[in-house]
């Protein structure tokens, strides 16, 4: 009765109220001095504290805020729990009644579902954490931007980008990332870009880092004894990327840090070294910086009420969240600008710089928000949402029996651990298999729990385990019994089980000895639940990695992925000989020790198995992190058949694409240059009569070599936005410079092999032309992700963390700077990472997939992507002066007799493929049914550096594969003998 009365008060009170203070059409600067100079002294400073605000405390605590509003006309409020109508209707009153607008902010990390019933969760970013792709991150950012702007909110206090390396951290926790900092800079980077390109403002939090804690900042101050160099290269690494890529704020946190400030309890948030020194002047910090709560212990307890306050400004901080005493607050901070403790002319700064946020956000010109369909409207993202993450992020990280996923026991219990009664997992597990269900609350006592396992001994063939309902707090076992984990620990020691963790992935400790089949599912809710159940029944493969070290074996990035289509398998299975095969790694290494590359992956596939995946060496000469077979690289020019030439072949068989048309008949801009009637087919036979290359990047240096800064920026902007490298990005116009003098270009002679860039530059934006997509989108939808490609992509530093993409050249030419994750060549990287000839980037194992597929005649997994007829259309020789296949490299015809065989004297004329300028090559031979990739970056550090090529490392190692299957074979003759 309460609540409907309030309501319909406020409703009443907002029809017969004007936001005819919100709907100015000023611009910034004068709307910003207009409103400063309309507030007195004390509502100045007001401006700068944002105070608490529920929806769920009923009348007393409304007429609380409404005289903050009113009586002192506070920047700001940050909403808490309650209800979205109730919350939509406040916002209304709230803004209604307030003489400047509101600054409205929540914290909602895992979206409004964190504060508001009816609306459902988002995962929490531990498990977001596991997912294998940032762009998902992104997609979830957009998703709550889009329910924060919904509701009238300008600021969500996320993400959070503390890395949690302490498992007993009690506050942060599974609201981390994780523990990798390459990980936790890229997926709070994309969490934030969602949120901002929904015009909602991002902050980085707690600053200067939370995740090495083991005491609760709400109720005392934690204390961090890390020196600056320590700090630097872990904590402060994911809030310098976010800051370079623009986050709009950043939230300090209640530390104390004596490498930081040695003041006694002095906590960073209010540490003028922290905030100023650190935040501020090093990092270059220009955005608003926040306090994080003011009414927490760790600050209440050393300084009381309107002492934080003054404090926090003092520090540097722009606007104080929750400050205890507002009437206190203004009180001592004008009292600190008499004594010269504060400079007048700094904090009206600083309520410029908050109120010009403040018109940024959209608040000089804000609209009521309607509660019609508020509910559906902020639930209509979000399980899809969940589902792609829950599929994405479910981590397999034991597995001893391949046989056991997908599962095909006849007799299955169901052991629900936490549970009194048969949930989603519970239910699904009934309807796909039968299994008999059994529970185990944590109240139970281990007689109970004996007297269950030998219920469950010798009657069924599996076991399936579900621990549930368990704490995200470490505290007491993550609130786990004693008789709950040793039911677990027996059932698995003694019985064939597969155990399901619906929850934090650290309480996995305490069970993970005797597992020997095993995933993480981080979250436990119905969705999460289905779709663990789909990993169990072979519906989904699981894809997700660990994003915390749980323990000494299962360790951070720990990820079993089932792909049963292509599996690894040992090299006799396939009639490949081992000994033979391990001379690959003494080539591989003698090629390191020459400084020919720093380290590489060799992958090996025959009869649709993968038969020799290995890694060597270094991403680069320092020797410090090694190669490993998930390592993604550059594959420069194996990007014209991975991405152009299927393409080409998909919209060929689809009767969209006529290769002996020419290129005016799909791109309109060619028309009336000498470019219009060149032949897609002469494109696809490198035939065309265009020059190999243009070194486009020359004409945008100075005489010194820099770039003109005319052509580029250090920093992105709506003129300069296309990255070709770290802090540099180029006019947006100068690529329509590109393709000019492209079409400028004079042509060769005719019925010439010249072997060029341009040729697939051009049938790259055919494929755009008559798809209506980006060649990077459509690649993807028709051919990575229906394959399970999860790496193969351009542009991977949007998608994965920069460790686990290798180096390529120190370039001292042009880009200053050692590329990493960036395209090598300088055209594509002018076109923004994505072209036609270069900029692709993948691990061995996903790019396999591609070459499996075509080695399979079009089919992979039971499903067709290119006809048959396609494939041996386009991989046959194809010209009559040169070895080339219609897109596709070949050997050459005479290779037998050749001294130079290439691409190895053993290959057969059906094989087809293609090499790399960064030392990379694709080649697949349908006659012997061999699959072979060679990923390095040779170039690294040094552009120029051949030695790759004059070892001939690449054809060695070919041949060697050849001899391991001749071997073998010759071996089964004479046991046969």
């Amino acid at each position: 009765m309460m609540k409907s009365l309030l309501t319909g008060f406020i409703l009443f009170f907002i029809s017969t109220t004007s936001f005819s203070q919100y709907k100015s059409n000023l611009p910034a600067t004068e709307w910003v001095d207009s409103v400063f100079k309309s507030l007195n002294r004390k509502q100045r400073i007001a401006q700068l504290m944002v105070v608490r605000a529920h929806s769920n405390l009923g009348k007393e605590h409304v007429a609380s805020v409404t005289e903050l509003i009113k009586k002192y006309k506070v920047g700001g409020l940050c909403f808490f729990q309650g209800g979205p109508v109730r919350q939509a209707n406040l916002t209304n009153y709230y803004q209604s009644i307030a003489k400047t607008p509101l600054l409205i902010t929540i914290d909602g990390e895992w979206g409004l579902g964190m504060r508001l019933d009816s609306v459902i969760n988002f995962p929490r970013q531990m498990m977001i954490g596991a997912v294998p792709d940032a762009q998902l991150v992104r997609q979830f950012g957009q998703a709550v931007g889009q329910q924060c702007k919904r509701m009238g909110i300008q600021v969500n206090f996320a993400p959070d980008v503390d890395i949690n390396n302490n498992p007993a951290n009690p506050v942060i926790n599974d609201r981390s990332f994780g523990e990798d900092k390459y990980k936790v800079a890229l997926f709070g980077t994309q969490y934030m870009k969602g949120l901002q390109d929904e015009g909602i403002m991002a902050c980085a939090k707690h600053f200067p880092g939370h995740g090495d804690v083991s005491v609760d900042s709400h109720l005392d101050l934690p204390v961090i004894n890390k020196t600056l160099k320590q700090l630097d290269s872990l904590e402060l690494y994911p809030f310098r990327e976010l800051i370079k890529e623009g986050v709009g704020s950043v939230m300090s946190a209640h530390l104390y840090i004596p490498a930081i400030d040695t003041t006694a309890n002095q906590a960073t948030s209010l540490s003028y070294n922290n905030v100023t020194g650190l935040l501020k002047k090093q990092l270059g910090f220009t955005g608003l910086t926040f306090t994080d709560a003011l009414e927490m212990k760790g600050v209440t307890k050393f300084y009381p009420a309107g002492e934080a306050s003054v404090q926090s400004l003092i520090a540097g901080n722009d606007l104080l969240c929750l400050p205890e005493d507002i009437k206190g607050s203004i009180k001592k901070i004008r009292k600190a600008i008499r004594r010269k403790k504060l400079k007048r002319s700094d904090i009206n700064d600083r309520i410029k710089k908050v109120l010009l946020a403040k018109y940024n956000l959209g608040l000089n010109h804000i609209e009521p928000i309607k509660t019609e369909d508020l509910v559906d409207d902020l639930n209509a993202h979000t399980n899809e949402i969940k589902k792609m993450i829950a599929e994405n992020a479910i981590t397999l990280l034991k597995l001893s029996n391949k046989d056991y996923i997908p599962l095909r026991a006849k007799k299955i219990a169901f052991l629900g651990i936490g549970v009194d009664s048969a949930n989603a997992f519970a239910k699904k597990l009934k309807q796909d298999y039968g299994a008999s269900l059994y529970t185990f609350n944590y109240k139970e006592s281990t007689g109970a729990a004996d007297s269950l396992l030998s219920v469950l001994k010798n009657k069924y063939d599996t076991v399936v385990i579900g621990v549930h309902n368990y704490s995200r707090r470490p505290a007491n076992q993550f609130g786990i019994s004693n008789a709950a984990y040793e039911l677990i620990n027996q059932v698995q020691a003694q019985m064939t089980a597969i155990t399901f963790v619906f929850g934090n992935p650290y309480a996995i400790k305490n069970i993970a000895a005797t597992a020997s089949n095993l995933i993480a599912c981080y979250e436990d809710d119905d969705i999460t639940q289905q779709a663990a159940a789909g990993i169990l029944k072979g519906q989904i493969i699981p894809k997700g990695k660990l994003s915390v070290t749980v323990d000494d074996i299962l360790r951070f990035g720990t990820g079993i992925t089932v792909k049963k289509y292509f599996p690894e398998v040992l090299p006799e299975s396939v009639g490949l000989q081992s000994a033979m095969l391990n001379k690959i790694d003494s080539i591989a290494n003698d090629a390191i020790e020459e400084h020919a590359t720093p380290g590489c992956v060799v992958l090996v596939a025959k009869d649709g198995k993968v038969a020799f995946q290995r890694a060597y060496g270094y991403t680069n000469y320092d020797s410090l992190e090694p190669v490993t077979k998930d390592m993604m690289y550059d594959l420069a020019s194996v990007t014209k058949i991975s991405a152009v030439t299927v393409s080409v072949m998909k919209l060929y068989e689809e009767g969209k694409l006529d290769i002996d048309k020419t290129l005016g008949n799909y791109l309109a801009w060619v028309r009336g240059s000498n470019k219009e009637n060149i032949q897609l087919r002469n494109l696809l036979l490198h035939q065309a009569q265009l020059v190999p290359f243009i070194p486009f990047y020359k004409e945008t240096l100075d005489k010194a070599g820099h770039p003109l800064p005319n052509i580029y920026s250090k920093k992105p902007t709506k003129e300069f936005s296309v990255k070709v490298a770290e802090d540099l990005y180029l006019r947006n116009d100068w690529q329509d410079t590109m393709y000019h003098r492209i079409l400028l270009s004079k042509l060769g002679e005719p019925l010439k092999y010249v072997y060029s860039d341009n040729d697939f530059i051009f049938l790259g934006k055919v494929v755009e032309a008559i798809t209506g997509k980006k060649l990077e989108d459509y690649v993807k939808e028709t051919f990575y992700a229906p394959l399970g490609m999860t790496t193969t992509t351009f542009k991977p530093r949007g998608h994965f963390p920069i460790n686990t993409i290798a180096p390529t050249e120190n370039d001292t030419a042009w880009r200053q700077q050692l590329l990493r994750g960036d395209v090598h060549d300088p055209g594509a990287a002018m076109f923004g990472g994505v072209s036609g000839h270069a900029g692709l980037f993948s691990n061995a194992y996903d790019l396999a997939q591609l070459y499996q597929m075509l080695l399979n005649r079009g089919e992979l997994n039971g499903i067709r992507y290119l006809k048959k007829e396609t494939i041996d259309t386009f991989t046959a020789y194809s010209s009559n002066i040169s070895r080339r296949g219609l897109g596709f490299d070949k050997p050459e015809k005479d290779n037998f007799v050749r001294l130079d065989p290439y691409p190895a004297l053993s290959v057969s004329p059906l094989t087809f493929g293609h090499t790399g300028f960064t030392g990379t090559c694709v080649w697949v031979d349908p006659a012997y049914n061999l699959v072979y990739i060679f990923l390095s970056n040779r170039v690294t550090p040094d552009g120029e550096n051949k030695k790759l090529l004059e070892m001939n490392v690449r054809s060695f190692i070919q041949e060697t594969i050849y001899r391991a299957m001749f071997e073998q074979f010759n071996e089964k003759v004479i046991t046969k003998k």
